[in-house]
């Protein structure tokens, strides 16, 4: 009797810079052997849910709403699909919800629960699914106007849980840099930080609230090194531009063709160039 293969959960959330298009490439060029597998940029899990049998996981952002949301996924899910599916898709009820994290006291009254709750929401009905914040961390959308969106996703919630819930996975609020501090020789480190921007106009930062320059792609570039030194494996991915290619120039670059599904200006989205860095032969 043949079974079916199981397929891999989906990401929860709409993420800016998400993997899931690029899966299959990317599956391509992952080492065939993982003990500890650390994500430090985890954003949406695309490649986190896909990741093929690790002893362990480590994952990070410095997204505290984010992390708090795998938290909660990991441990309340039941808790949280019933909040959910309280909300409602109408531009009143939208703005009365986001517009709690302008009043601290507030946002701070809400459960761990609801805070997910609330992100999830705001992500599945917002503007083109764009998470973004502004200098003060607040989240500031506006209303997509969907007719029928699939706020509380029971499946898809239970499925992230459920991978969630297999191994030992650790959920870190942290820099990047102190996420990967335990890595060592057999491990595996994928980054996927903000991208260098491909023009002046280009980049965007706005999930979280401090920005991500050069300063901070040439840290996480150090830190490749110094990953490199332990003998970890590591995967970078980034745009296709000449000051990333210079930082990584001592390692394998592959250009790969993403797709953009998620941006402000609709002539933006599309196919760009980007590029998987490694410090293995692919």
């Amino acid at each position: 009797m043949q079974h079916t293969p199981v397929s891999a959960p989906k990401p929860f959330l709409k993420w800016v810079g998400g993997k899931r298009q690029l899966i299959p490439v990317i599956s391509r060029y992952l080492p065939r052997q993982i003990n500890t597998y650390y994500e430090p940029f985890v954003g949406a899990g695309a490649l986190l849910l896909n990741i093929p049998h690790p002893r362990q996981l480590v994952i990070n952002d410095l997204n505290s709403e984010l992390i708090n949301c795998y938290r909660v996924i990991q441990q309340y899910p039941k808790a949280l699909l019933k909040v959910l599916a309280q909300h409602e898709n109408n531009p009143d009820y939208f703005y009365h919800l986001r517009a709690l994290d302008r009043d601290p006291e507030a946002f701070a009254q809400l459960s761990q629960i609801e805070r997910a709750a609330r992100t999830i929401y705001l992500n599945k009905t917002c503007f083109n699914g764009l998470y973004r914040v502004n200098r003060k961390g607040q989240f500031n959308a506006p209303f997509g106007r969907y007719r029928n969106p699939t706020i509380a996703d029971e499946n898809g919630i239970m499925a992230v849980h459920h991978f969630l819930s297999q191994k030992p996975v650790r959920i870190l609020n942290q820099d990047f840099e102190k996420a990967v501090q335990g890595a060592r020789a057999g491990d595996f480190v994928y980054f996927d930080p903000p991208y260098d921007p491909v023009s002046t106009t280009a980049s965007f930062t706005g999930y979280q609230q401090d920005g991500f320059g050069r300063a901070e792609q040439k840290r996480l570039a150090r830190l490749a090194h110094d990953l490199t030194r332990r003998g970890c494996r590591v995967m970078l991915s980034n745009s296709s531009t000449d000051f990333i290619r210079t930082l990584y120039k001592d390692f394998e670059i592959v250009k790969v063709a993403a797709t953009r599904r998620i941006n402000v200006v609709a002539s933006k989205r599309g196919a760009v160039d980007e590029v998987l860095i490694m410090n293995y032969k692919p």
